[in-house]
């Protein structure tokens, strides 16, 4: 019994030691299998799909790991003639990830995506990906994966530019983060909403449905597809919460604002008649419609008031903001900040 014992322990230190769950090797391994090449017309299946997310509940070093072996993947699959299925992919695991990894996995991947600072480096910078690529995939195919790779990357990148907490909001939570914004942070979010419905308004044609469609293609197209729904959903809620709150902008809060809603309306309609990208609904356009229109008549009266408060001080009077009080003041400041629905409060401070 005792040389039993002896000859495990033996055993167990002299064999090699095994990867830790979470580690670079595994993480490498994970992406290798979910973005292989073959077979290329195939979306990254939901079993490889949760061995990636898997990581999302290990530490922060594995889920960092992981962003680190999908920047490696992209920057192979870019390189050289380029490989529009691995590269198309990795694109449509990310959106997924991004979608529905834990918090964890999201701030790693947010990190290793993003434009480096100092360098300029920047992973999801494709718009420059090989056309029309050979291989065991038809010229056609071929053409629609490598168009989708530019346009995935371009889209992945203002979808990293959006809130975080908006897209996971319940109705009613999302209402009071949206009543808790200031006003230039209100229009700064309404804008990325807007350029990311624009941007799935030029996206490629979808592929042919031939007797073989091309599902990696397709995935992609329905993953961008789910990107616009949920960014007009977020622009109706900000353009009716801007609608509370028109008499508390600044004029350069106003100004950026018309300039946005102008956006939204172009957004109506698809860029092309063979286009098959809806635009906007209707409802949405039209209800930015009527608020540009009222927050145009914000950005004169506030001209107004600014020349006429340049005449005062040119003048020698005292300007109009030094004779006020400053509790009222005080007030003033903070009512610029909250919707309408809070008048009543801000005039119980004054």
């Amino acid at each position: 019994m005792g040389g039993l014992k002896l000859r495990r322990l033996a055993s167990s230190l002299l064999s090699p030691v095994p990867a830790s769950p979470g580690s670079a090797a595994d993480a490498h391994n994970a992406v290798a299998r979910a973005t292989a090449h073959h077979p290329s017309t195939a979306p990254p299946s939901a079993h490889h799909m949760d061995a990636l997310l898997a990581f999302g509940r290990g530490s922060r070093l594995s889920a960092a790991a992981l962003a680190a072996a999908f920047v490696d993947r992209l920057r192979a699959a870019a390189s050289g003639q380029g490989d529009a299925a691995v590269a198309l992919k990795c694109l449509v695991a990310l959106r997924v990830l991004l979608a529905r990894g834990a918090f964890i996995l999201r701030d790693q991947l947010l990190a290793a995506l993003a434009r480096h600072p100092a360098s300029g480096r920047n992973p999801l910078a494709l718009a420059a990906f090989p056309l029309g690529l050979g291989g065991r995939r038809s010229s056609s195919s071929s053409f629609a994966a490598a168009s989708w790779v530019r346009f995935s990357a371009r889209l992945l990148e203002l979808v990293l530019l959006l809130p975080d907490a908006a897209p996971r909001a319940g109705a009613s939570s999302d209402a009071e983060y949206l009543v808790a914004l200031p006003n230039p942070h209100l229009v700064a979010e309404l804008a990325a909403f807007v350029a990311v419905a624009d941007a799935v308004r030029h996206a490629p044609p979808p592929p042919s449905s031939g007797p073989q469609p091309d599902a990696l293609v397709w995935e992609a197209v329905r993953l961008a597809e789910e990107d616009r729904v949920a960014a007009e959903r977020n622009i109706a809620a900000r353009v009716q919460e801007m609608g509370e709150r028109l008499d508390t902008l600044s004029l350069a809060d106003a100004v950026e604002l018309v300039c946005v809603l102008r956006r939204v309306e172009e957004g109506s309609a698809p860029p092309a008649p063979e286009w098959k990208w809806a635009g906007l609904d209707e409802g949405v356009v039209g209800a930015a419609r009527r608020l540009r229109e009222s927050a145009e008549g914000v950005v004169l009266r506030r001209t107004v008031e600014e020349r006429r408060l340049v005449r005062r001080d040119a003048g020698g009077s005292a300007s109009a903001r030094v004779l006020v009080p400053a509790r009222v003041a005080a007030a003033g400041d903070a009512a610029r900040f909250v919707s309408t629905r809070w008048a009543g409060t801000v005039s119980a401070w004054r």
